[in-house]
């Protein structure tokens, strides 16, 4: 089989893998009470600490008007705070209440258990595998 084909072959392998287990990954939440986008800027605020709603935003690379929404949400279901900016009157600072930090914990805890089980069925060499991989998806990923 000609590099492209191989080549597209795997893309097209590796996206549907990595959209499965996203998926199930999703499935292991503790509720579902809020939107893939709304736990996205709350992973985001838990990992960065707090953020300017444009900083969220280009974070997330969604528009600021549509991060404006979702940190309304996540504030009305008390998920975060914002308070005013130190030296620039006209924004805020979003960041995690403790509600936000709990969540976020308990969703963690909660998906990496089911990893963690999902992962000692392999073998080492597998678990190996897995290792190199998620360094390489990373750096595929811009992290």
């Amino acid at each position: 089989m000609p590099d492209s084909v191989q080549d597209r072959s795997l893309a097209s392998r590796l996206r549907l893998s990595v959209v499965r287990l996203n998926r199930r990954l999703r499935a292991q939440s503790a509720t579902e009470t809020i939107s893939l986008t709304q736990i996205s800027a709350l992973s985001t605020l838990h990992k960065c600490g707090a953020l300017t709603p444009g900083q969220l935003a280009a974070k997330e690379g969604v528009q600021p008007p549509s991060m404006t929404r979702v940190i309304a949400a996540l504030e009305e279901l008390g998920y975060v705070e914002r308070r005013p900016h130190p030296t620039d009157g006209r924004q805020a600072i979003v960041e995690l209440s403790a509600t936000g930090v709990a969540y976020i914990q308990q969703t963690i805890s909660v998906r990496e258990a089911w990893l963690d089980a999902q992962l000692a069925e392999l073998s080492g060499e597998e678990r190996e595998v897995l290792s190199r991989a998620a360094e390489i998806i990373d750096r595929m990923a811009g992290n």
